[in-house]
């Protein structure tokens, strides 16, 4: 009884750090079960992806539901779009799990809010598990009905282009050729990078991943990676690493082994305090690409749908993550500050601007108001 009291002032803990509303789902004929979190809706409704993965506790979970609501609060306003921050895990083992019920479940579940949460694909959701949602929801992406199909294409563009972005910066060239890349999980995102990475005369792939099926799949895409184990990653002498697996990967452990010269990857959430291990990659002079500006090409294209999808102004909005990425790194250079503080500090920027702005119309309409009568 003790330890789930402990866990309970938990969650309440992160409801007085700012976070709306944290909630528990559960659909018994399915065995769908998992944890939404909402981080803040003064923008616009709240856009999240959701996760899907085989915690090990509710704790784990809990904790990262609620580091990926807020990196979305700030990724939106990053991206300059007028939407707040949620993300949804769902707990359990995918591939024993996933069925048409199980989805659709969901979906009745993303449904019941009634619009305060805007979810998509994220870990080990496909674009037929969402069509799947879709059938129940008016608040998915991807769905048949609403055209914009898959974020993965948008993810990995926008990925790609900050790459591009963080090499002018940190090594003055306009491409890649020549530079070895590490890839730190090859999901559908880096599998669908390999397209713009061809472009390019690389001079060395190293990746890994713990899913066999990914491996296989990514040899094939690029037969000329080099495969390494997992716990290797972090040594390879490389001039991008780029993770895209889970959060929290650099950390005291991982960051003395780094031998790169730019961190530039879609997973969220890299860094797993940023107070302590930002200014730890700017000791070691590692350009860190803030992950949340970095991986925004998902949520634009999420964006997108729900204003009404146009693929060309989506594609575009996506190419701006290399200009956004330019002003951090300018900033960051001039205020003297770590790349992810940067990048902290132009979203809020950006959240405090826009709610001063609607304040004063508000006001002023008032005033206007009050004038007639």
């Amino acid at each position: 009884m003790k330890k789930k009291e402990k866990f309970t002032d938990k969650v309440f803990d992160y409801t007085n750090e700012g976070f709306e509303q944290i909630i528990y789902f559960y659909n018994k004929a399915t065995g769908l079960k998992g944890i939404t979190c909402i981080h803040d809706t003064r923008l616009g409704p709240s856009c999240g992806g959701t996760r899907f993965y085989n915690y090990k506790s509710e704790e784990e979970a809990l904790y990262d539901v609620t580091r990926l609501a807020k990196g979305m609060t700030y990724k939106n306003a990053a991206a300059g779009l007028d939407i707040g921050g949620c993300k949804t895990v769902i707990i359990g083992d995918p591939k024993k799990l996933k069925s048409e019920e199980f989805f659709r479940a969901y979906g009745r579940y993303i449904q019941s809010l009634k619009g305060r949460i805007y979810t998509g694909q994220d870990m080990n959701i496909t674009l037929k598990d969402c069509e799947y949602m879709d059938r129940e929801t008016d608040y998915v992406s991807g769905g048949k009905r609403k055209g914009a199909g898959s974020t993965t294409p948008l993810t990995a563009y926008g990925t790609y282009v900050g790459i591009l972005a963080a090499v002018k910066k940190k090594l003055g060239q306009d491409n890649l050729d020549g530079l070895t890349i590490g890839f730190q999980g090859v999901g559908a995102v880096v599998q669908d990078m390999v397209q713009h990475l061809k472009k390019h005369d690389l001079k060395r792939v190293y990746f890994t991943d713990i899913d066999e099926e990914k491996i296989k799949q990514f040899k094939e895409l690029l037969p000329l990676a080099n495969y390494v184990e997992p716990d290797e990653i972090y040594a390879k002498k490389c001039d991008v690493f780029s993770p895209n697996a889970i959060g929290a990967i650099l950390n005291d452990e991982t960051i003395p082994k780094l031998d790169c010269k730019i961190i530039a990857g879609a997973a969220n959430n890299m860094l797993e305090d940023e107070d302590k291990h930002g200014p730890m990659l700017e000791e070691k002079g590692i350009l860190y690409a803030p992950d949340f500006v970095i991986n925004s090409g998902g949520v634009i294209n999420v964006y997108h749908e729900m204003m009404g999808y146009h693929k060309e102004s989506a594609l575009q909005t996506a190419e701006g993550i290399y200009d956004r990425l330019t002003e951090i790194f300018e900033i960051s250079e001039k205020e003297g500050m770590p790349t992810y503080k940067a990048a902290n500090i132009m979203a809020e920027r950006r959240i405090r601007r826009l709610l001063e702005m609607r304040k004063d119309h508000v006001e002023t309409r008032k005033r206007f108001q009050w004038n007639i009568e």
